[in-house]
C-alpha cells in the first residue's frame, strides 16, 4: 500500500528528489495510464506549494480533452494551439509561464492563476498524447529546475505506455 509523504521545509531539489521517488512507488505496479495519471495528479496537488490545480488534457482528434485533475473545475475542450496547453502540445515542448496576463490568449479557466507550466506528454519518445498542466495563483512560481522535474515526471508517467506499445513490458 502507498502511504504518501507530503515533504516539508525540503530545497526544491530534495522535494523533487521525494516526488520522483513516490511517483515511482505509485506507478510501478499499475500498466493503466488514466489510472496513473490521476495518482500523479493527487500526489502533485499534496505536496507542491503553491499550486490551485494541476491536472492532465488528453490529445483526441478535435483537440485537448480535460482528464485528471486536482483543483477548481476546469475548461474541458481547449483547441490545438490555443491558451498554454494548446500552445504545448501543438509545439510539442514544454510552456513556462511567468505570468499569464502577458501570455498571448491565454484561457483563464480559473481567475485566480498568475503563473503556468505545461509540460507534452509523449510517448515513443516524440508522440504527443496530451499535457500535464500545472496552475499557481503566484506570479513567476515556476522556473527551470519545475519544468525539468515535470518533464521527468511525465516521462515516468508515459513511459509505460511507450514500453506497452514497443512490446517490453
Amino acid at each position: 500500500m502507498f502511504h504518501l509523504q507530503i515533504p516539508k521545509n525540503l530545497s526544491k531539489t530534495e522535494l523533487y528528489r521525494s516526488l520522483g521517488e513516490q511517483a515511482h512507488a505509485l506507478v510501478s505496479g499499475e500498466l493503466d495510464f488514466m489510472a496513473n495519471a490521476a495518482n500523479l495528479c493527487s500526489l502533485l496537488w499534496h505536496c507542491l506549494p503553491d499550486i490551485n490545480w494541476v491536472g492532465i488534457y488528453r490529445l483526441k482528434p478535435e483537440g485537448l480533452v480535460l482528464g485528471p485533475f486536482q483543483g477548481k473545475p476546469a475548461c474541458t475542450r481547449i483547441p490545438l494551439g490555443k491558451g498554454v496547453c494548446g500552445t504545448s502540445a501543438r509545439q510539442n515542448k514544454s510552456v513556462l509561464v511567468p505570468d499569464v496576463r502577458k501570455f498571448p490568449g491565454h484561457i483563464a479557466c480559473d481567475s485566480a492563476t498568475r503563473s503556468e507550466l505545461v509540460v507534452p506528454l509523449r510517448i515513443c519518445e516524440d508522440l504527443v498524447i496530451g499535457v500535464l498542466d500545472l496552475d499557481s495563483p503566484v506570479e513567476n512560481r515556476f522556473d527551470a529546475v519545475d519544468q525539468e522535474a515535470m518533464e521527468a515526471l511525465s516521462r515516468l508517467l508515459t513511459g509505460r505506455v511507450s514500453n506497452l506499445l514497443k512490446g517490453d513490458l
